[in-house]
C-alpha cells in the first residue's frame, strides 16, 4: 500500500491529523509549457543559461522520490514511463500519477495564445496503456504503470463550452470505470472574463464544481479535488459543505518562499487536507530543501516566516546564492494570503 493510500484511509475516517497532510510534487508540465517547464538549470551563483534537459529533469524527479517526503509525484505518461523503466518507484512509498488530459488552457508554449482563448476539453494519454500498457487489457491484468491520474476542467461561464467540458468529463469517467482507473479532479478559476464579478468568482467555482459532481455516485468520484486557494472564506466553505470529499489546493506562481509556505498553512487551516505544488517547488534555489519544508510546515512543527529563515540557513550552509534576500522572500505577495498571513 502506499502511503497516500494509508492517508486518504485515514482522513476519510475523521483520524485526520496534521502528519496525514499529502503533498504532491507537479512535475507534468511538459504537457503545458513544454520545454521549458523543466526550470532553469541553476549554479549555486543564481546564474543560468540554459533549461534542464528531460534527462536531467527526470534525475531531478528521482532525486524528489528518494527524498520520500512527497506522497504523489505527478507527471506526463511519458515521463512515468521513463521513470518506471530506470526504476525510480521500485520500493517506493510515492505514488506515480500522471496528467490524464491536458486542456488548452494549459498549452501556454512559447508564443503561443491558446490559453486566452476559452478552454477546451482534450485528453493525449490512454488510460489503458498508462494503467496495464495495453490497448485491451484482459480483465483482472496488473497494473504496470499507475491507475491514478489529475483530470482537469476549466468552467468559463460559456454554455458551449461548458457543456462540452462535461460531456468530455463524462466520457472520461466511463473510460476511467473500465480501466478500473482512480483520478483527482483539478477545477482552474476561469482563464478567460467570464462575466462574474471578481468577488463571487470563488464561489462560482465552488458551486460549479460540486453541482458536476452531484450526479456522480461513489465508484465514479474523484480521490480528492485540487483547486486554487481563493481564499479562506472561499475554501472553508467548500471544505465544510461535504466532508466525503477531500479538498486540496494548487500552487500556481513560484511567488516567494514565505507565499509558499503561507500557502500549505493557510490552506491546511480552513481545511485542505492536499497540496499540489508544482512551481514552488521546481523553480526554488533547492526543491530538495523547499520540499523538507514544505512537510514541516504542513506537520506544525514550523510557522511559515521561521520556515522561510530556516531555508535560507540552509541555503547559505550549502553555498547556494538565493534568488531574494531574506528580507524580501519573507513577505507575503500574494493577496489572497495577506488577510490571513500567519505571524
Amino acid at each position: 500500500m502506499y502511503r497516500l493510500d494509508q492517508k486518504l484511509a485515514r482522513i476519510r475516517a475523521g483520524q485526520y491529523t496534521r502528519n496525514d497532510f499529502i503533498i504532491a510534487d507537479a512535475k507534468d508540465g511538459d504537457m503545458g509549457p513544454s520545454m521549458t517547464s523543466c526550470g532553469p538549470k541553476r549554479a549555486k551563483d543564481g546564474s543560468w543559461s540554459r533549461h534542464y534537459t528531460r534527462p536531467e529533469f527526470l534525475e531531478n524527479i528521482r532525486a524528489v522520490v528518494e527524498q520520500d517526503l512527497v506522497d504523489i509525484m505527478l507527471t506526463s505518461a511519458s515521463n512515468m514511463e521513463a521513470l518506471i523503466e530506470m526504476g525510480v518507484y521500485r520500493n517506493s512509498a510515492v505514488k506515480p500519477a500522471i496528467r490524464a488530459n491536458d486542456t488548452t488552457d494549459v498549452w501556454v508554449c512559447r508564443g503561443a495564445t491558446y490559453s486566452k482563448q476559452p478552454s477546451r476539453p482534450f485528453r493525449t494519454a490512454s488510460l489503458s496503456r498508462v494503467a496495464t500498457g495495453t490497448i485491451d487489457p484482459a480483465p483482472g491484468a496488473p497494473i504496470t504503470g499507475t491507475d491514478l491520474g489529475l483530470y482537469s476542467i476549466t468552467f468559463n461561464n460559456d454554455l458551449d463550452h461548458d457543456y462540452q467540458a462535461l460531456e468530455a468529463f463524462h466520457a472520461f469517467r466511463e473510460d476511467a470505470a473500465r480501466n478500473n482507473f482512480k483520478y483527482f479532479l483539478e477545477v482552474f478559476n476561469p482563464n478567460v472574463d467570464s462575466g462574474i464579478a471578481p468577488d463571487m468568482v470563488p464561489h462560482y467555482v465552488n458551486d460549479v464544481m460540486m453541482r458536476c459532481l452531484a450526479g456522480v455516485t461513489k465508484a465514479d468520484r474523484p480521490q480528492f479535488l485540487k483547486i486554487p486557494f481563493n481564499g479562506a472564506k472561499a475554501m472553508e466553505e467548500l471544505a465544510s459543505y461535504d466532508p466525503s470529499v477531500i479538498v486540496g489546493v494548487l500552487g500556481g506562481g513560484a511567488g516567494t518562499t514565505r507565499d509558499c509556505f503561507e500557502l500549505l498553512h493557510q490552506a491546511e487551516r480552513f481545511g485542505a487536507r492536499v497540496a499540489l505544488f508544482g512551481r514552488k517547488i521546481n523553480l526554488a534555489e533547492n526543491p530538495l530543501e523547499m520540499v523538507r519544508f514544505m512537510r514541516e510546515v504542513a506537520s506544525g512543527t514550523i510557522v511559515p516566516s521561521e520556515a522561510v529563515k530556516a531555508y535560507h540557513a540552509s541555503l547559505a550552509k550549502d553555498g547556494i546564492k538565493p534568488i531574494r534576500d531574506l528580507a524580501e522572500d519573507n513577505v507575503v505577495t500574494e493577496a489572497v494570503l495577506k488577510a490571513e498571513q500567519s505571524k
